[in-house]
C-alpha cells in the first residue's frame, strides 16, 4: 500500500481578489517523484508555496480547505514555521547561492540550528554534495567562491542546501528551467535517485521533462486540478481530453 506523505483537501486560494487555486484535492505519495504540470497560470507553483506557506507574509490573501503533512494540519496554530520549512525544502527555478564559498552554502541551515562539530559537519557537506550530484566536480574546490561555478552547479548546489537540514520533502519549482541539457539531466538523475529517501513534489519546465521523471502526476489549468495519476497513466492514457491535448501539444 502506498504512504501518503501530503494531502491537499478541498483547497482553494485567492490573492487580491483573483483566484489561484479551485477546490484542488489531491494526494501526494511518500519516496515518489510527484509532478504539477500544465500551462502558466494553472496554480502549480502556487499550491507548491502553500505546501511550504510561503504565503504566511503576503497580503489580501485567503484560503480554505486544509493542507495535510503526515496527517497535521500545517495551516494549525500549533505549526512551528521554521521546522515546516526545515521539513519542506524549497528549491527555485533561478539558483541562489548564498555570499560566500560551497562550504559555507551546505552547512548554512546545519550551522544556523547549532551545530558546531567539525566531523559531524564534513559528514553532512559530503553527504548532500553526493545526493546532490556536486561531490565529484566540487570536492576539491569546497572553499571557493559559490558564485564562481556554472548555472548547473549552483542550482545543485541549492538542493544540496536544501537536502543539508535533513528535510523529508523537497519542492522543486521549475529547478531546470534555465539549464543545458548535459546540467538538466544530472538534476533528473539526481531526482531519481532522491526519491528512495525524500517525498519529491516538482513543476517541471516542460511537458517532457514531466513524462521523464514523473511517478505520479497532476495536470493544472486554469486553477483547477484536471486530472491526477500515474505519471504513465496520464502521460499515455490520459481520461481527460484537456490532458491528452495538452501532452500531445495541440494546445498549451
Amino acid at each position: 500500500m502506498v504512504e501518503t506523505k501530503i494531502r491537499v483537501d478541498h483547497v482553494s486560494y485567492w490573492y487580491s481578489g483573483n483566484q489561484a487555486l479551485s477546490d484542488i484535492s489531491l494526494e501526494v505519495p511518500a519516496r515518489s517523484v510527484t509532478v504539477f504540470f500544465g500551462p502558466a497560470g494553472g496554480g502549480k507553483t502556487t499550491l507548491l508555496r502553500l505546501i511550504n506557506r510561503l504565503n504566511a507574509q503576503l497580503e489580501n490573501t485567503r484560503m480554505e480547505g486544509s493542507i495535510l503533512v503526515d496527517g497535521e494540519d500545517i495551516y494549525a496554530p500549533t505549526v512551528s514555521l521554521p521546522e515546516l520549512r526545515r521539513r519542506a525544502g524549497m528549491v527555485f527555478a533561478l539558483p541562489l547561492p548564498l555570499p560566500g564559498t560551497i562550504r559555507q552554502n551546505v552547512l548554512y541551515g546545519p550551522s544556523l540550528a547549532g551545530i558546531r562539530d567539525r566531523a559531524r559537519l564534513d559528514g553532512i557537506l559530503y553527504r548532500s554534495l553526493v545526493q546532490a550530484a556536486l561531490w565529484d566536480e566540487v570536492k576539491d574546490r569546497l572553499d571557493s567562491p559559490a558564485s564562481g561555478f556554472s548555472g548547473g552547479q549552483q542550482q545543485r548546489l541549492c538542493i544540496a542546501r536544501s537536502l543539508a537540514v535533513e528535510p523529508d520533502i523537497l519542492l522543486l519549482d521549475e529547478p531546470t528551467s534555465g539549464l543545458d541539457p548535459i546540467s538538466t539531466a544530472k538534476v533528473e538523475q539526481s531526482l531519481m535517485e532522491l526519491k528512495e529517501q525524500y517525498t519529491i513534489i516538482l513543476v517541471p519546465h516542460s511537458v517532457q521533462q514531466a513524462a521523464r521523471v514523473a511517478d505520479y502526476a497532476a495536470f493544472f489549468l486554469m486553477g483547477e486540478l484536471v486530472e491526477q495519476g500515474s505519471g504513465e497513466a496520464l502521460f499515455t492514457r490520459a481520461r481527460d481530453q484537456r490532458t491528452e491535448d495538452y501532452v500531445t501539444g495541440r494546445f498549451g
